[in-house]
């Protein structure tokens, strides 16, 4: 693969592990969560999802350029976007909890969030083999990995707002609780979504 080839996969796989920094910050701030520094760590926060919009942006500068991309430009165009998606819905989460002055968390939270960190990385793994597609043996497994936890972000996202709503009976609470759950379920989702698009693309260049 030649070094022009080689640059739009390098650069999925820069912006994937920009969504698995945001991932790995959001769980450092949550098991030491203070909410006096929570303005701060959104600021931090927002650096890391800036960067990796800096990122997506070179991608396309570069694609406006190219005679003959490796693979279809809206395909390049629309994978690194949804990239870019998993690092912003990482983000959203901590976004939610500063708007809505979240005091302390609940428990489960820290849980979810760890199984939306290992979407994120079970997706590096796939778009670290993407560049191969044509002859990898790791790549379907990865995607069928991303898949397989993004179920398992879904049966904890049906747990917690079950249990939510049978433990708690403030109205507020509730709607806090209920939007910050789902924030974490589309951390999954979007990790999934770019896992369909790899998916997609494979078979179109088959």
């Amino acid at each position: 693969m030649s070094k022009q080839t080689q640059f739009y996969f390098d650069e999925f796989i820069t912006c994937v592990d920009f969504a698995k920094s945001a991932g790995k910050f959001l769980i450092e701030i949550l098991n030491h969560y203070e909410f006096d520094s929570i303005k701060s760590s959104l600021e931090k926060m927002h650096k890391i999802e800036h960067t990796a919009d800096l990122e997506k942006h070179q991608i396309i500068e570069k694609l406006v350029k190219e005679f003959i991309p490796p693979i279809e430009r809206e395909d390049i165009i629309n994978l690194a976007q949804e990239i870019d998606d998993v690092t912003d819905a990482f983000e959203d989460v901590l976004m939610k909890m500063y708007m809505y002055n979240v005091k302390e968390i609940r428990k489960d939270v820290i849980e979810f969030a760890k199984v939306a960190l290992q979407c994120a990385e079970a997706l590096y793994q796939a778009v670290v083999e993407f560049a191969n597609f044509h002859k990898s043996t790791k790549l379907l497994p990865a995607i069928i990995e991303v898949n397989r936890l993004e179920e398992v972000g879904d049966r904890i996202y049906l747990k917690v707002v079950h249990d939510l709503f049978n433990e708690e009976n403030d109205a507020k609470t509730l709607v806090i609780w209920e939007e910050i759950y789902y924030r974490l379920e589309k951390c999954c989702d979007q990790c999934e979504d770019v896992a369909d698009v790899i998916e997609t693309i494979v078979m179109k260049n088959k």
